[in-house]
């Protein structure tokens, strides 16, 4: 009788498990995050200047920055470094191809930064 129980037991623990997996409540957890706006950014390069150089640019000046033509350009999520990715072209439009998700435990380091 004794093991009859915990057979029982353990499919009532299996069963819910599986219902939490995939249930309604799980669905309503997503739903929970899936509006929140996020600012996405894509970063082409970085330099430095110092104000005078700023304050000389005008239409038509070249900024040099310290990134070179084919390298994958970082993309931000809410200002931490999630992506790589290259620059592509549709329908006359710029966009990014995201080349590499940067590892997860990166991920979380960087936030401590």
């Amino acid at each position: 009788m004794h093991e009859a129980n915990e057979e029982v037991k353990n499919e009532s623990r299996n069963d819910s498990a599986k219902a939490g997996e995939s249930g309604p409540e799980q669905n309503y957890d997503l739903d929970l995050i899936l509006d929140i706006p996020l600012d996405i950014s894509v970063e082409l390069g970085k330099v430095k200047m110092p104000v005078n150089e700023l304050l000389r640019l005008g239409q038509g000046s070249i900024i040099e920055l310290a990134k070179s033509v084919g390298e994958p350009l970082d993309i931000y999520v809410n200002n931490k470094l999630v992506a790589k990715g290259e620059v592509v072209i549709l329908d006359e439009k710029f966009g990014i191809r995201v080349a590499d998700i940067i590892n997860p435990i990166e991920r979380v380091k960087s936030l401590s930064k």
